[in-house]
């Protein structure tokens, strides 16, 4: 970037998108700060995630060299009846990785003394050409860009949109993760290496291998991920599933190890009944499941003069996409390409708009789509 002196950002959440914002502007000479809310290291969270080439593509041109491979390969599609018979087979090679392995790798690459934790944002200013950002613990930060990569649910989105907030779909996903070596062997050859699929009116669910915790992809060293789609009223029936087990309703998830007791023996229960039988003891086998309610979001702009929204904090895209990750490190790689292929600042954060918002669209509507139609939502 042409500019006399070293350009600067704050970046607002330390999770995956703002690693990947912050990463991609330090590629290009920018001094970046991070913001995490959480005063904490942060944890594994959400679970396996289809890795695609735009998160290695941003690696490359963030200079982020992985220690080893970043994820588990999967060979073929496989289509469960309940009986667990095989109705459908193709081959369809990907890989796999979890939020923790892509996490580490992108923390390890980025200055601890920038990543500032137990930082929530409260409000921020800006004039034409500077950004401050306003701290609950009272401290003030100030730079060229502010970056709001907090999510779904972003406190900068809150500044800049007031009102916009995401829309529940009319389901959630159960989710679990189970060691390999806790499977028994007859569930374990069903869904050795593939991607498993088992899917019943309004109701999905779904297998992958991931990472384990500490990032091996080492046989016998891995995880079962899986995910069960099914649908639950708005109102008393979703206030149920997000409410903690200490009686806490939670906005839009329940993490592992919180789930309420009822909620728990619920879906244990819908296993026993429903499930085939690989998928039935990956169930048993999963010492704390967890939930999250599929959530809608799209915004009109994700540019407000110096202050930008990127990731979920703009677009919350259904999971079936396999995109939300891949979404926020395109966002992030296409910032730092537009910025130093333009100079001028406020000319590149608004071609960067045009194209990520366009893309953004693109992504969430398809993504409804897919979901509607895999759980039997009448298109509105």
């Amino acid at each position: 970037m042409k500019s006399s002196g070293v350009p600067k950002a704050l970046v607002i959440g330390g999770s995956l998108g703002g690693l990947f914002a912050a990463t991609a502007l330090r590629a290009i000479g920018w001094q970046v700060d991070i913001y995490e809310r959480s005063p904490a290291a942060m944890d594994s969270r959400g679970g396996g995630i289809v890795l695609q080439a735009d998160v290695l593509h941003h690696f490359r041109y963030a200079g982020i060299h992985p220690a080893g491979a970043l994820g588990v390969r999967s060979h073929d599609r496989l289509y469960l009846d309940r009986e667990g018979s095989v109705v459908h087979k193709e081959p369809m090679p990907q890989t796999q990785t979890s939020w923790n392995t892509l996490y580490s790798s992108l923390f390890s690459a980025f200055a601890a003394e920038h990543y500032h934790r137990g930082k929530t944002l409260v409000d921020l200013t800006q004039n034409e050409h500077r950004v401050t950002a306003i701290f609950a613990d009272g401290s003030t930060a100030e730079a060229d860009l502010l970056i709001g990569a907090d999510g779904s649910g972003s406190t900068v989105r809150s500044v800049v949109l007031p009102g916009t907030v995401p829309s529940y779909s009319g389901y959630v996903v159960w989710r679990g993760l189970v060691d390999e070596e806790q499977l028994p062997d007859f569930a374990k050859m069903q869904l050795y290496e593939d991607f498993v699929f088992q899917q019943d009116p309004e109701s999905l669910m779904l297998e992958y291998m991931v990472p384990s915790v500490n990032g091996s992809v080492n046989p016998g060293e891995r995880r079962f991920n899986w995910l069960w789609y099914l649908k639950a009223a708005q109102g008393a029936e979703l206030d149920a599933v997000l409410t903690d087990s200490d009686g806490r309703r939670r906005s839009h998830s329940i993490p592992p190890g919180a789930l309420a007791t009822g909620q728990d023996a619920y879906i244990r229960g819908m296993g026993e009944r429903q499930a085939n039988p690989a998928f039935r003891e990956l169930i048993r086998q999963t010492q704390d499941i967890f939930v999250q309610a599929i959530l809608d979001l799209k915004v009109p702009q994700m540019v407000f003069g110096r202050v930008l929204l990127t990731g979920d904090a703009a677009f919350v895209p259904r999971p079936h996409t396999a995109g939300s990750t891949a979404k926020a490190a395109r966002n992030a790689l296409a910032l730092a390409q537009t910025i130093d292929d333009i100079g001028d600042l406020d000319k590149a954060l608004l071609a960067w708009q045009q194209q990520q918002l366009a893309e953004g669209m693109r992504m969430a509507d398809w993504g409804v789509s897919m979901g509607n139609r895999i759980m039997g939502i009448a298109q509105a």
